[in-house]
């Protein structure tokens, strides 16, 4: 059975919540503060997070910062915020998507479902993929240049494996967002252009000339390895 942990402040919200989720199968476990979310998310097994914005101790953004630190389990946020510039900044931080205010527990489900479902496609590869001094464990769902362990958030860790799948080819930004993302996505395309910045950074001796990630203009992206040239 899956575990979500739901974070909210509100018992009627999470009340109405776990009844939900609980009639469509899930082990729900509930959390009122920030502080409590991340001691649960870090010592407990957990499918998914349903994480609140508002909380009164840390704000959602600080709660997902620090689980990232420690998992890669799926984050869904909920947030009364609209704006873009919110919704890039949680997706850079490390959440898999965002759940807008007002929204159907029938919604929340299908959400939930979604990237549940992303996050264990990536299961499937093999073991480990080594390219160039990039090293990829597909069961720990870790990434290590030259054997150092990088920290990246759980988009970035599927849009690279997506693009390792298959060097050479180039993937336009749309295409991009629903592999990452799912078909279920209503952000802005352009927000892979974030996750591209943030990965280069890591993965990249210099961002600004990619051997790895390397931009088709006027196309996408595509991703090279570099001993192969």
């Amino acid at each position: 059975m899956s575990t979500i942990l739901l974070v909210d402040d509100e018992p009627q919200i999470l009340e109405i919540l776990s009844s939900y989720l609980q009639k469509e199968g899930y082990h729900v476990l509930t959390a009122q503060t920030g502080k409590e979310a991340v001691e649960m998310a870090t010592t407990i097994s957990l499918t998914c997070i349903i994480l609140d914005l508002m909380l009164p101790d840390l704000s959602g953004e600080e709660v997902c910062v620090q689980i990232r630190k420690e998992s890669r389990v799926p984050i869904l946020m909920l947030t009364a915020k609209s704006g873009e510039a919110d919704r890039i900044r949680g997706l850079t931080i490390g959440a898999d998507d965002y759940l807008i205010k007002p929204f159907s527990p029938r919604e929340l489900v299908a959400r939930v479902r979604a990237v549940m479902r992303r996050a264990g496609d990536y299961s499937t590869l093999s073991d480990f993929v080594e390219v160039g001094d990039l090293t990829i464990s597909m069961n720990e769902k870790r990434v290590t240049k030259n054997g150092v362990a990088l920290e990246v958030t759980p988009n970035e860790y599927r849009l690279l494996t997506t693009l390792v799948r298959y060097p050479g080819r180039t993937w336009g930004r749309e295409e991009l967002v629903r592999e990452v993302m799912g078909f279920d996505f209503e952000g802005y395309d352009r927000t892979i252009d974030t996750h591209i910045k943030n990965l280069r950074q890591k993965i990249e001796a210099d961002p600004k000339q990619p051997e790895y990630i390397k931009t088709v203009y006027g196309l996408g992206y595509r991703f090279d390895d570099p001993m192969k040239k």
